[in-house]
Order: structure tokens, then sequence, then C-alpha cells
């Protein structure tokens, strides 16, 4: 994906998709998703970089205005890649339900995740 997740939003979007989540910071290091376990949050990338990692192996980063783990919400399923923090991090940390309110409530939010997790389907 080019560009952030938020491009395609008005302000007023972007402040009730922000208002849905909540502001976190993660040291260097850290893994706030592991490969293979239950779907039970997202993120969207403030500031700073994550590594990507399948079984292991990095296949993607992402940065600011990335969004990672709603793949495995939308598709309701086990995830299929860890998230490692390459540097600190500033997140949205989302809820499963959380994503899933605001899918039902905004249709330009499930229509901005339909477009990620298309592109990076594509990109696997």
């Amino acid at each position: 994906m080019t560009g952030s997740f938020f491009d395609s939003f008005s302000p007023r979007e972007i402040a009730r998709i922000c208002a849905a989540g909540t502001h976190v910071t993660l040291p260097q290091g850290w893994s706030p998703i592991w490969e293979r376990t239950p779907a039970d949050k997202a993120y969207v990338v403030l500031a700073g970089t994550v590594s990507v990692r399948r079984h292991g192996t990095e296949i993607a980063q992402l940065g600011p205005g990335d969004i990672v783990g709603e793949a495995a919400i939308v598709g309701n399923s086990l995830r299929n890649a860890s998230i490692v923090a390459l540097t600190p991090l500033e997140l949205i940390h989302f809820t499963s339900e959380a994503v899933l309110a605001l899918r039902e409530e905004m249709p330009e939010f499930q229509e901005a995740l339909d477009v990620v997790t298309t592109s990076r389907s594509a990109a696997s």
C-alpha cells in the first residue's frame, strides 16, 4: 500500500477512527502480534517501523500510516504473520471489537480495509 491508511478519510472520519482506539507506545524489539494466534487486535502505525515475519522470515516492513493485524480480524482467522518493532513505535491499538464496529458504522472504513487486505493478498 502506498501512502497512509488514513488518506481516503476526511479529518472528521480520522478523528472517529482514532477515538475508537487507544494510543500506545512500544519499545524496539517488542512483538505485539504473533503468528498463529487469535485475531484480537490491530494497529495503525503512527511512528516507527515494524517487520512483518512469516515463519521467522521477514516478508515486509511497514511504517507510519500502515495498518497491521486487520486481515485476521476481517477474515476471522488465526494470524498468518508476526509483527516485530524494528524501532520504538507509536501506534493506535484497536480491539477486534473496535475494528468490527468501525466496519459496521463506516462503509469507508470497510472499503479501506478491503483495499489493504486485497493488495497484501496479491503481493503474497
